[in-house]
């Protein structure tokens, strides 16, 4: 462990989650909860979680030479296994406890963390399902999505399609401008109630499930949209056969090609609680 990690905030104690946000997940696909990191918290994690999204951020193009999906942020992935500070971070037992309460569940394993970036100027996230990646059989996951500065809706705001979750995989097209005009139908179909927060501070978080459908406008600031997401599945999740190309490299990548039909259990799942 590095010597910084030794010195970081704890995370691992339990903060309580009220019955609210328990209803409104369950019903909508998605909550706010304020204030989960304190300020101090915030100060010693973001530098580090920033400076390693940098170290390892591969994306070299300008914006103008990206096309949609490029342009939408900076994706840097699972900092947890190659940055021991930002590990302290990513498995922290206080925010796994929230994602089991959420779900409903004992304990949560790790899917993966994601880094998310959207510079000044970067153009917005079409909609889109993020389990339509997953080879999971089971509805019980969720995204947790922490600024790490102060946002509003200029800079890219998450926004959320409430209610949109329950009828699970919509369409097969990854985020895309193609998504982004299918989806922005359905949801107008639907007439799902469109839900956005209006400001958060670095240490709120969101939290939605793998199929509640959301986008997010293009960053109209001058500042960095700095985000730190990390994708629960509840223990217990089975793999299924993949469904698309991206849910076979997910398989790969992030499952370690363990056997279709088994648990979501490999050695980058590890089990939080």
């Amino acid at each position: 462990m590095s010597t910084t990690a030794l010195h970081l905030p704890d995370l691992n104690d339990f903060k309580e989650l009220s019955t609210v946000n328990i209803n409104e997940f369950s019903e909508k696909g998605h909550t706010l909860t304020r204030g989960l990191l304190s300020e101090y918290e915030i100060e010693a994690y973001r530098p580090i979680i920033v400076s390693a999204a940098d170290h390892y951020n591969t994306e070299k193009r300008q914006l103008e030479e990206r096309d949609t999906y490029g342009k939408a942020f900076l994706q840097i992935m699972n900092l947890w296994q190659v940055d021991e500070d930002s590990k302290k971070f990513v498995t922290a037992r206080r925010l796994a406890k929230i994602a089991a309460d959420l779900m409903g569940v004992e304990n949560v394993r790790l899917y993966h963390d994601q880094a998310l970036f959207k510079e000044p100027g970067g153009g917005p996230t079409p909609w889109h399902q993020d389990q339509y990646y997953w080879p999971i059989d089971t509805f019980n996951t969720v995204t947790m999505w922490m600024p790490l500065v102060d946002i509003d809706e200029d800079m890219g705001m998450l926004t959320f399609a409430s209610r949109s979750y329950v009828g699970g995989a919509v369409f097969n097209h990854e985020i895309s401008d193609e998504s982004e005009t299918l989806f922005d139908d359905y949801v107008k179909q639907k007439q799902f109630e469109i839900s956005r927060p209006k400001t958060m501070k670095a240490g709120d978080a969101t939290w939605h499930r793998g199929f509640t459908i959301h986008n997010a406008p293009g960053n109209l600031s001058n500042k960095m949209r700095e985000v730190m997401t990390i994708i629960y599945v509840a223990d217990g999740a089975r793999i299924t056969p993949p469904k698309n190309e991206w849910q076979k490299n997910d398989h790969q990548k992030w499952l370690m090609d363990k056997p279709i039909g088994g648990f979501v259990d490999s050695e980058l799942n590890p089990k939080l609680l």
